[in-house]
Protein backbone atom coordinates (compact mmCIF):
# COMPACT_ATOMS: atom_id res chain seq x y z
CA UNK A 1 0.00 0.00 0.00
CA UNK A 2 2.87 2.15 0.68
CA UNK A 3 4.34 2.50 -2.86
CA UNK A 4 0.73 3.26 -4.32
CA UNK A 5 -0.16 6.06 -1.84
CA UNK A 6 3.83 7.50 -2.99
CA UNK A 7 2.82 7.15 -6.44
CA UNK A 8 -0.29 8.85 -6.01
CA UNK A 9 0.93 11.36 -3.76
CA UNK A 10 4.19 12.61 -6.21
CA UNK A 11 1.17 12.45 -9.27
CA UNK A 12 -1.69 14.00 -7.92
CA UNK A 13 -0.01 16.80 -5.14
CA UNK A 14 -2.68 18.53 -3.24
CA UNK A 15 -5.09 17.33 -5.03
CA UNK A 16 -3.57 13.47 -4.39
CA UNK A 17 -3.59 14.06 -0.66
CA UNK A 18 -7.08 15.09 -0.81
CA UNK A 19 -8.60 12.64 -2.80
CA UNK A 20 -6.42 10.41 -0.73
CA UNK A 21 -7.72 11.60 2.25
CA UNK A 22 -11.55 11.37 1.18
CA UNK A 23 -10.85 7.79 0.55
CA UNK A 24 -9.40 6.95 3.91
CA UNK A 25 -12.38 8.28 5.70
CA UNK A 26 -15.06 6.02 3.24
CA UNK A 27 -12.63 3.13 3.76
CA UNK A 28 -10.42 3.37 7.12
CA UNK A 29 -8.47 0.45 6.08
CA UNK A 30 -6.06 3.17 4.66
CA UNK A 31 -3.93 4.64 7.34
CA UNK A 32 -4.36 9.17 7.32
CA UNK A 33 -0.88 8.39 9.32
CA UNK A 34 0.91 7.18 6.01
CA UNK A 35 -0.41 9.79 3.62
CA UNK A 36 -0.03 12.81 5.89
CA UNK A 37 3.30 11.21 6.81
CA UNK A 38 4.25 11.49 3.61
CA UNK A 39 3.53 14.49 2.77
CA UNK A 40 5.42 16.09 5.41
CA UNK A 41 8.36 14.47 4.25
CA UNK A 42 7.57 16.28 0.75
CA UNK A 43 7.65 19.51 3.12
CA UNK A 44 10.86 18.48 4.06
CA UNK A 45 12.22 17.94 0.91
CA UNK A 46 10.86 20.63 -0.35
CA UNK A 47 8.77 19.47 -2.49
CA UNK A 48 5.24 20.71 -0.57
CA UNK A 49 4.48 23.53 1.37
CA UNK A 50 2.96 23.34 5.17
CA UNK A 51 -0.70 25.41 4.16
CA UNK A 52 -1.65 24.21 1.45
CA UNK A 53 -0.63 20.47 2.55
CA UNK A 54 -2.98 20.83 5.71
CA UNK A 55 -5.40 22.49 3.74
CA UNK A 56 -5.76 19.60 0.85
CA UNK A 57 -5.43 17.42 3.48
CA UNK A 58 -7.99 18.35 6.14
CA UNK A 59 -10.54 19.31 3.64
CA UNK A 60 -10.04 15.59 2.12
CA UNK A 61 -11.07 14.71 5.60
CA UNK A 62 -13.93 16.54 6.05
CA UNK A 63 -15.53 15.52 3.08
CA UNK A 64 -14.74 12.17 3.68
CA UNK A 65 -16.75 12.35 6.85
CA UNK A 66 -19.58 13.91 5.51
CA UNK A 67 -20.37 10.59 3.14
CA UNK A 68 -21.12 8.93 6.59
CA UNK A 69 -22.84 11.52 8.26
CA UNK A 70 -25.15 12.44 5.55
CA UNK A 71 -25.82 8.42 5.88
CA UNK A 72 -26.90 8.99 9.10
CA UNK A 73 -29.37 12.01 8.11
CA UNK A 74 -30.42 9.90 5.72
CA UNK A 75 -31.42 6.76 7.42
CA UNK A 76 -32.39 9.01 10.41
CA UNK A 77 -33.58 8.78 14.02
CA UNK A 78 -37.05 8.28 13.59
CA UNK A 79 -36.44 5.43 11.63
CA UNK A 80 -34.21 3.69 14.01
CA UNK A 81 -36.88 2.61 16.50
CA UNK A 82 -38.37 0.03 14.45
CA UNK A 83 -34.39 -1.25 14.13
CA UNK A 84 -34.02 -1.36 17.71
CA UNK A 85 -37.35 -2.50 18.95
CA UNK A 86 -37.23 -5.34 16.33
CA UNK A 87 -33.19 -5.91 16.99
CA UNK A 88 -32.96 -4.32 20.34
CA UNK A 89 -30.80 -7.80 21.85
CA UNK A 90 -28.49 -7.52 19.04
CA UNK A 91 -28.07 -3.69 19.26
CA UNK A 92 -28.04 -4.74 23.46
CA UNK A 93 -29.94 -1.44 23.56
CA UNK A 94 -33.39 -0.32 23.91
CA UNK A 95 -35.16 2.78 22.59
CA UNK A 96 -34.91 4.56 25.93
CA UNK A 97 -31.30 4.44 25.34
CA UNK A 98 -31.77 5.47 22.05
CA UNK A 99 -33.68 8.74 23.41
CA UNK A 100 -30.75 9.05 26.24
CA UNK A 101 -27.65 8.85 23.73
CA UNK A 102 -29.55 11.69 21.69
CA UNK A 103 -30.17 13.98 24.75
CA UNK A 104 -26.21 13.21 25.39
CA UNK A 105 -25.21 13.82 21.69
CA UNK A 106 -26.96 17.04 21.04
CA UNK A 107 -25.32 18.52 24.26
CA UNK A 108 -21.83 16.89 24.35
CA UNK A 109 -21.98 15.85 20.23
CA UNK A 110 -19.57 18.58 19.24
CA UNK A 111 -16.61 17.07 21.93
CA UNK A 112 -17.47 13.10 20.28
CA UNK A 113 -16.63 14.51 16.48
CA UNK A 114 -13.59 16.45 17.89
CA UNK A 115 -12.12 13.70 20.49
CA UNK A 116 -12.71 11.13 17.76
CA UNK A 117 -10.61 12.21 15.47
CA UNK A 118 -7.46 11.39 17.43
CA UNK A 119 -8.49 7.52 17.90
CA UNK A 120 -7.53 4.70 15.09
CA UNK A 121 -10.34 2.88 13.74
CA UNK A 122 -13.12 4.58 15.16
CA UNK A 123 -12.40 7.99 14.14
CA UNK A 124 -14.57 7.72 10.95
CA UNK A 125 -17.77 5.85 12.61
CA UNK A 126 -18.29 8.66 14.72
CA UNK A 127 -19.79 10.91 11.81
CA UNK A 128 -23.15 8.44 11.39
CA UNK A 129 -24.18 9.32 15.01
CA UNK A 130 -23.67 12.78 14.42
CA UNK A 131 -26.08 12.02 11.29
CA UNK A 132 -28.41 10.18 13.10
CA UNK A 133 -28.62 12.29 16.11
CA UNK A 134 -29.49 15.38 13.62
CA UNK A 135 -26.19 17.43 14.71
CA UNK A 136 -26.20 20.46 13.12
CA UNK A 137 -24.61 20.56 9.90
CA UNK A 138 -22.35 23.58 10.26
CA UNK A 139 -21.21 22.17 13.95
CA UNK A 140 -20.40 18.75 12.45
CA UNK A 141 -18.11 20.48 9.97
CA UNK A 142 -16.88 23.20 12.24
CA UNK A 143 -15.85 20.06 14.84
CA UNK A 144 -14.58 17.82 12.04
CA UNK A 145 -12.12 20.41 10.71
CA UNK A 146 -10.73 21.69 13.94
CA UNK A 147 -9.87 17.94 15.23
CA UNK A 148 -9.04 16.77 11.87
CA UNK A 149 -6.65 20.04 11.50
CA UNK A 150 -4.94 19.24 14.82
CA UNK A 151 -4.38 15.76 13.99
CA UNK A 152 -2.82 16.74 10.16
CA UNK A 153 -0.51 18.88 11.88
CA UNK A 154 0.50 15.82 14.03
CA UNK A 155 1.06 13.75 11.04
CA UNK A 156 3.19 16.25 9.05
CA UNK A 157 4.97 17.39 11.90
CA UNK A 158 6.24 13.40 12.21
CA UNK A 159 7.27 13.13 8.60
CA UNK A 160 9.09 16.34 8.39
CA UNK A 161 11.19 15.57 11.78
CA UNK A 162 11.20 11.47 11.00
CA UNK A 163 12.11 11.34 7.52
CA UNK A 164 11.58 8.65 5.13
CA UNK A 165 11.30 6.25 8.22
CA UNK A 166 7.70 7.44 8.29
CA UNK A 167 7.09 5.33 5.11
CA UNK A 168 7.59 2.28 7.21
CA UNK A 169 4.73 3.40 9.84
CA UNK A 170 1.85 1.23 8.11
CA UNK A 171 4.10 -1.81 9.77
CA UNK A 172 3.84 -0.09 12.73
CA UNK A 173 0.22 1.11 12.49
CA UNK A 174 -1.44 -1.91 11.52
CA UNK A 175 -1.09 -3.83 14.96
CA UNK A 176 -2.42 -1.00 16.90
CA UNK A 177 -5.89 -0.39 14.61
CA UNK A 178 -6.32 -4.59 14.56
CA UNK A 179 -5.51 -4.01 18.44
CA UNK A 180 -8.49 -1.38 18.62
CA UNK A 181 -11.04 -3.55 16.83
CA UNK A 182 -10.24 -6.59 18.22
CA UNK A 183 -11.45 -4.68 22.04
CA UNK A 184 -13.95 -3.32 20.38
CA UNK A 185 -15.13 -7.05 19.05
CA UNK A 186 -14.63 -8.17 22.87
CA UNK A 187 -16.19 -5.50 24.50
CA UNK A 188 -19.29 -6.13 22.15
CA UNK A 189 -19.47 -9.74 23.20
CA UNK A 190 -19.14 -9.38 26.32
CA UNK A 191 -21.91 -6.72 26.25
CA UNK A 192 -24.31 -9.17 24.61
CA UNK A 193 -23.46 -11.65 26.85
CA UNK A 194 -24.27 -9.84 29.73
CA UNK A 195 -27.37 -7.21 28.54
CA UNK A 196 -31.28 -7.91 29.68
CA UNK A 197 -33.78 -5.57 28.85
CA UNK A 198 -34.47 -3.15 31.28
CA UNK A 199 -37.89 -4.78 31.99
CA UNK A 200 -36.11 -8.05 33.06
CA UNK A 201 -33.93 -6.45 35.17
CA UNK A 202 -36.83 -4.90 37.27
Amino acid sequence: MTEWVIRLIDSGGYWGIAFLMVLENVFPPIPSELIMGIGGIRVAQGRMEWLPLLFAGTVGTTVGNLSWYFVGRLLGFERLKPLVDRHGRWLTMEWRDVEHLDRIFERYGQYAVFIFRFMPAFRTMISLPAGLFRMGLFRFLGWTFAGALIWNIILVAAGWVLGSAVTEIDTYLGPVTTACIVLAVITYVWRLAVWKPRGDRE
